[in-house]
């Protein structure tokens, strides 16, 4: 054989190890979402063109992932491209078998209910599979990557695919509203506050390139912390936005929802670089 087949042989036995992990990486990262009852009802009950929407909208997000991260090491604009269609199809198929065996999704159900339930977790699990390579491989800290050189939009969108992977986990849940039910507008406050602080702590501990501006507090505020958490605020919005859970509500009581779901949002947002 000769040493080209070799190389050839070698990078696709690699893109195989690397397809494999994101599958892990999928299955390891909704498996949350994938065991809630919320999410099966909302497969059903979700109005089309919400579900449409949030899978198109999270179309940039994956591409931002595949850039920044990917589940392979292959870099460049088509290879980004094919990571995203990838992870998108690793999502499908890893929400189809597990729903499957959880009964969820069975033969016979009308196509509507089924293509919705597992549309819905596709995404989430995309996402999964685009993050496998930086959580899941043990060689992933070996080299600088596109992640580590991101400019300050970059950062800002690291902070945004944080913020929805958390919020996700929360969103379609009752409690989540029920929460934000029994807040009185003191605990809004207060949940806004410690957001606000735990981010712009959580954010210099999580090797941000804002971490340099650490010794200008005020500076690194305006800069990282505040658009943080207006980008958590964006995403938890979003977010009640594609599960239903702003219509019938006042505006105050969209508000206390879009904070508290902010809480998560928030950590998720000053976590990101721990996650992606």
């Amino acid at each position: 054989m000769s040493a080209a087949a070799l190389i050839d042989l070698s990078r696709e036995r690699a893109y195989l190890r690397d397809l494999g992990r994101a599958f892990g990486g999928a299955l390891v990262f909704s498996i949350p979402l994938l065991m809630t009852m919320e999410m099966w009802e909302q497969g059903v009950a979700m109005d089309r063109g919400r579900l449409l929407a949030f899978i198109v909208a999270g179309l940039p997000l994956l591409y931002g992932l595949a850039y920044y991260a990917g589940f392979s090491d292959r870099r460049g604009l088509a290879n980004d491209l094919m990571d995203t269609a990838v992870a998108l199809a690793v999502g499908f198929l890893t929400a189809g078998v597990l729903l499957s065996l959880f009964g969820v999704v069975r033969w016979g159900d009308p196509p509507r209910e089924a293509l919705g339930r597992i549309a819905l977790q596709a995404v989430p699990g995309a996402m999964g599979a685009l993050l496998a390579r930086r959580q899941l491989s043990g060689d992933a800290d070996g080299g600088e990557t596109q992640e580590d050189q991101a400019s300050y939009v970059g950062e800002l969108f690291l902070m945004a695919a944080g913020a929805l992977f958390f919020a996700l986990n929360v969103a379609p849940t009752e409690e989540m509203i029920l929460i934000a039910y029994k807040a009185g507008a003191l605990n809004v406050l207060g949940l806004m506050g410690v957001s606000i602080l735990l981010l712009h702590l959580i954010v210099f501990r999580a090797g941000f390139a804002g971490q340099e501006e650490a010794d200008r507090p005020a500076h690194a505020f305006f800069h990282f912390t505040l658009p943080g958490y207006a980008i958590a605020l964006g995403v938890s919005l979003f977010a009640l936005f594609v599960f239903g859970r702003i219509e019938g509500h006042s505006l105050a009581g969209v508000v206390q929802a879009m904070a508290v779901l902010g809480f998560p949002a928030a950590i998720g947002a000053a976590a990101a670089r721990l996650l992606v």
